[in-house]
């Protein structure tokens, strides 16, 4: 059997103070408290669908705003999901994915290239849900995907409701990772170039 792919990574800045721990070959187990409710559900819908195990604790200036904690744990997050995959030697490297959620219905496609990119379109109507900016949700798969080297792009097609166009966001991009991390029995890097 191959090794658990896994990462730890620390940052602490004068905004923020993480923690975080992540197996990409886990059971979707997760403990999540960035301060921000929403931000802990949606972090734990992607670590449940994509069957990550994630620990990720955050200590932020939430007395300012949600911006910096947002950030900060998806660019944690994303250079955690870095380190795990290593070379990326033996994955399927392209993933893609549809997730509704009642009237919502997301798309993700993802290509873990070594190159960030990210074009989201989630369409939210409202400034804020729970404690956190819309802006800011879509921040963090910005953030997320610059710091994971890949190249992301989500799209919500339908929905009234702009936690359902959230939540769909999160569980289509989860199973499109978990699609694109997947072992497909080879040891070589799935790319011409020989690197990714």
């Amino acid at each position: 059997m191959s090794l658990m792919r896994t990462a730890t990574v620390t940052r602490k800045t004068k905004e923020t103070d993480i923690q975080l721990e992540l197996c990409l070959d886990g059971e979707g187990q997760s403990t999540i408290d960035t301060g921000i409710g929403f931000l802990d559900h949606m972090l734990g819908s992607l670590a449940k669908h994509a069957r990550f195990d994630l620990e990720l604790r955050c200590k932020g200036d939430l007395e300012i705003d949600d911006h910096h904690t947002a950030e900060d744990c998806a660019l944690a997050l994303g250079e955690a999901f870095d380190l795990a995959l290593g070379e990326r030697a033996g994955i399927t490297r392209f993933g893609d994915a549809y997730a509704p959620l009642d009237e919502a219905l997301a798309r993700a496609v993802v290509d873990l290239s070594g190159r960030p990119f990210s074009d989201i379109s989630i369409g939210f109507q409202r400034e804020m849900i729970g404690a956190i900016a819309t802006e800011n949700l879509t921040h963090v798969f910005q953030s997320f995907a610059t710091a994971a080297r890949i190249t992301l792009h989500v799209d919500v097609t339908k929905g009234a409701n702009d936690h359902h166009r959230a939540e769909a966001a999160f569980k289509a991009t989860a199973l499109a990772l978990r699609k694109a991390c997947a072992r497909d029995g080879t040891s070589s890097v799935p790319s011409t170039k020989g690197v990714l």
